[in-house]
């Protein structure tokens, strides 16, 4: 069994990723193997999660990858670990937008049999904070908030009022942080900067971090919180018996994953289920290499951020041809966000791969939401009819915003085609998670020529 904690909030911004980050690194310093989560599609916190750990960041999202996976996947990224410490998504109660608790860090506790620590930003409260705690933890009684920690903390004053509201509320706090510059993570248009492109500075901000946690929290009554969780009976999630691929004895063909600090946004779990469906996964920088990796047969370009690097990514002119001349041979390539703006004509007028007859450009409105997809073309990555859940998050726009074969038929938040589909090219807006359709891996793989069959 592993120890466990969820970190939430009242709602955004209240500081669970300083928190739980600050968490994962303080008892990492203790000597403890720390499994490090995040509830919903976020790409960015969990790389400050494997700073803080030295394990790969994963993702539990009841949406794209269904309740039934959850606790699952959670035992396989745990697995070897004595604690295991997950942060929440917006506030405790908020999910998927009418679709009740799905996707909400409450479901996911409820499922993980995990008690809740709540992050309360106490900056412009003192009595209040005894009702806001009172009301979430009593608002469902499967939830268990096991401790407070008061985030934003003024003075020894302010604490003491805080405390003194908090006594007889029956949640004990379990730690008391003030307000620290160190510890501050920078953002812009899609959140926080990932740690690719703050290396050093990320690594000073997580021990800051850490030692902020390891002075004003309890570890102890923490740990003890944790260790309280009862077991979960269960299986553990396996990525070569998802894809239910025979590959030995087999041609491994190579995929490259593209990554670098202008392609940040992937799930652990697409190159595990790559590899089980009998793929050699080789990851390049499109930044600096200016070939793809010797022997490709198949592409994945990931999220991330193609406008902060446009520059540099339109002057490595060599790898756009390798990566137009790879599409143009019918080779199979996947492409979600950013990699839809890297095959694009170009981007903010810089010349990109030029694979889709289509232009982009950054935006200031943000399209942001989970999307229920079905597949309108026959592709590398899903047959025409097949469902699948995903979900958007970008200031961009592509025009068209879908080809002559579209990707996918959209129904929320409205009805529309979108993407691209093009030879062996898959190319979207939507960011999938490949753990909930593993089928996609198996059948990416066997377009790869010398790959397994599906």
């Amino acid at each position: 069994m592993v120890a466990r904690l969820v970190i939430a909030a009242p709602s955004s911004g209240a500081g669970k990723t300083t928190v739980a980050t600050g968490l994962m690194a303080a008892f990492a310093s203790r000597g403890l193997a720390v499994s490090p989560h995040k509830v919903g599609p976020d790409y960015i916190d969990p790389g400050y999660h494997a700073l803080a750990t030295g394990r790969p960041g994963r993702n539990l999202d009841a949406y794209m990858c269904g309740t039934g996976l959850i606790a699952p996947l959670f035992e396989h990224g745990a697995r070897g670990c004595d604690l295991a410490v997950v942060e929440g998504v917006m506030g405790l109660y908020d999910g998927a937008a009418d679709q009740g608790e799905l996707a909400s860090t409450a479901q996911v506790a409820k499922i993980l049999r995990a008690p809740v620590v709540l992050v309360v930003d106490a900056s412009s409260q003192s009595r209040s904070v005894a009702a806001l705690v009172h009301g979430f933890a009593s608002w469902d009684p499967e939830v268990r908030i096991g401790g407070v920690i008061l985030n934003k903390v003024a003075s020894d004053r302010h604490e003491h009022l805080l405390r003194e509201a908090l006594g007889g509320s029956g949640v004990p706090v379990m730690g008391v942080l003030r307000r620290a510059p160190s510890v501050a993570t920078p953002s812009r248009h899609l959140g926080l900067v990932p740690v690719a492109e703050r290396q050093a500075a990320a690594v000073e901000a997580v021990a800051a971090q850490g030692e902020q946690v390891l002075q004003g929290c309890d570890l102890d009554a923490l740990w003890a919180l944790a260790r309280s969780a009862p077991p979960m009976p269960g299986e553990v999630w396996d990525p070569v018996g998802a894809v239910r691929v025979e590959a030995v004895g087999r041609a491994r063909p190579v995929v490259a994953v593209a990554g670098g600090a202008a392609f940040t946004f992937s799930y652990a779990e697409h190159a595990e289920l790559l590899t089980a469906a009998g793929a050699e996964v080789v990851t390049f920088d499109p930044l600096r290499d200016e070939a793809l990796p010797e022997g490709t047969s198949g592409l994945v370009i990931g999220g991330g951020f193609p406008e902060m690097y446009g520059a540099e990514l339109s002057a490595n002119e060599p790898l756009r041809k390798a990566v137009a001349e790879l599409a143009g041979s019918g080779a199979p390539v996947a492409a979600e966000c950013a990699g839809l703006l890297y095959l694009a004509r170009s981007l903010d007028g810089r010349p990109m791969c030029g694979v889709l007859d289509a232009e982009a450009r950054m935006s200031e409105r943000l399209t942001l939401g989970y999307r229920d997809a079905v597949a309108v073309s026959d592709s590398a990555l899903a047959a025409n009819g097949a469902r699948m859940r995903g979900h958007e998050f970008h200031r961009t726009v592509i025009e068209p915003g879908a080809g002559a074969r579209a990707a996918w038929g959209l129904r929320q938040p409205e009805r529309r085609v979108e993407g691209f589909v093009q030879g062996g090219v898959h190319a979207s807006y939507v960011h999938t998670h490949w753990a909930g359709a593993p089928e996609a891996a198996a059948r990416f793989v066997a377009h790869c020529g010398n790959g397994p069959a599906a």
